[in-house]
């Protein structure tokens, strides 16, 4: 198709076709819509015992450095990650979040207007954003009315323009988890010429029994994303990783904008991996509320998807109220649970583990909107 631009501000029409994103709300917007001295966020998936202090006396010992360059390559992470991890460091390639990681997968691997891309719907708003911005068509198949993982389906969509299949495991929002067996029956089953992309933001949450990691070194088709936002607690300073075939991290590393991880970025997550005791009392902290969660929201009604995640995906039960009503009662007590309407499932809510205390606050003004 040619397009031809008549002023200094037109756009490629991929872009001229997108929204903005629109974040989910804050606890200042909540506080002040409704006077609030105290609100709760369960709705982002983040860690709720908040930044170790190991991390934040790191952070603040090595601010002074913040007016350097971190060092090319950041050898020393990716030095920390391989062993973490059991692999060659060759394979490591870290980014600012593994949203960068997706975005150069789709760059390196995809010829505009010729290859093609595979994923599930509902799935991760990054895949479906990067491929129109990188002009590659993202096919996508449902998952299954459980919302478990229909691989069959998704291998229809396969052909030998196909370079990319994302599965994400845990899944975000269901919690829903696939198989490793069922993986590695994927990664065989797809054509040679495509990566199965394993994004595994939540697999401390399940265990490493459910990672294809030990399994990698017989499966040269499969990368695996994760990220420092979620167990590690450092979301807001923006760091993922890819564990990928040698060569295509080579790929990575060079066309990966310079100092893309910033140096207190990087300092952190050194001192997160150290960090072990914060890292399994988080995963405990999870578990429990997990439990404890499904437990509480069965008894009143409520189904609730099984997870091996830090969130629940649930709805109320027929005959009350909907989740719109539900989320925004939430919303007048302080408590800010994700409504999943972006998802196209508007009836369904999501809620991330908060501490004891918080979940215990949800569940309880839950049962009160409700009734029971």
């Amino acid at each position: 198709m040619s397009v031809k631009f008549t002023t200094c501000t037109d756009v490629r029409p991929e872009v001229a076709a997108f929204d903005s994103y629109e974040p989910g709300l804050s606890i200042a917007e909540i506080a002040s819509r409704y006077g609030l001295s105290r609100v709760i966020k369960m709705a982002s998936n983040e860690n709720p015992l908040g930044v170790s202090p190991r991390v934040r006396q790191v952070i603040a010992d090595k601010a002074c450095e913040a007016f350097r360059y971190p060092q090319s390559g950041n050898p020393r992470l990716v030095k920390a990650l391989a062993a973490q991890c059991g692999v060659d460091a060759r394979r490591i390639c870290v980014g600012n979040g593994s949203d960068e990681i997706i975005d150069l997968l789709f760059r390196i691997r995809c010829v505009p207007g010729v290859h093609n891309a595979v994923a599930f719907r509902p799935c991760f708003g990054i895949y479906p954003t990067q491929a129109r911005m990188a002009g590659v068509e993202l096919r996508q198949t449902p998952l299954n009315s459980d919302f478990s993982f229909d691989f069959e389906n998704l291998l229809k969509l396969v052909d030998e323009n196909t370079t990319l299949a994302f599965v994400t495991t845990p899944d975000n929002p269901s919690g829903r988890i696939a198989s490793v067996d069922d993986l590695e029956k994927l990664a065989r089953a797809l054509p040679p010429t495509c990566l199965l992309v394993v994004d595994e933001a939540y697999t401390e949450f399940a265990g490493p029994e459910h990672s294809l990691l030990s399994r990698l070194e017989t499966l040269p088709n499969v990368a695996l994303l994760r990220t420092f936002s979620k167990v590690y607690a450092l979301a807001g300073l923006r760091i993922g990783y890819g564990i990928l075939p040698p060569v295509l991290a080579d790929y990575m590393w060079r066309v990966r904008l310079p100092f893309s991880l910033n140096i207190l970025a990087e300092e952190a997550a050194l001192a997160a991996l150290e960090d072990v005791e914060f890292r399994e009392q988080t995963v405990s902290l999870v578990r429990r509320g997990r439990d404890f969660l499904t437990k509480g929201l069965r008894e009143i009604g409520c189904e609730v998807l099984p997870s091996m995640s830090n969130f629940l995906m649930f709805r109320p039960a027929p005959g009350s109220i909907d989740a719109r009503e539900l989320h925004g009662e939430l919303l007048k007590k302080g408590i800010i649970i994700r409504s999943l309407k972006a998802y196209q499932l508007p009836e369904w809510l999501r809620v991330s583990m908060g501490t004891d205390e918080e979940n215990e606050l949800f569940l309880k003004y839950t049962k009160e909107i409700l009734g029971v």
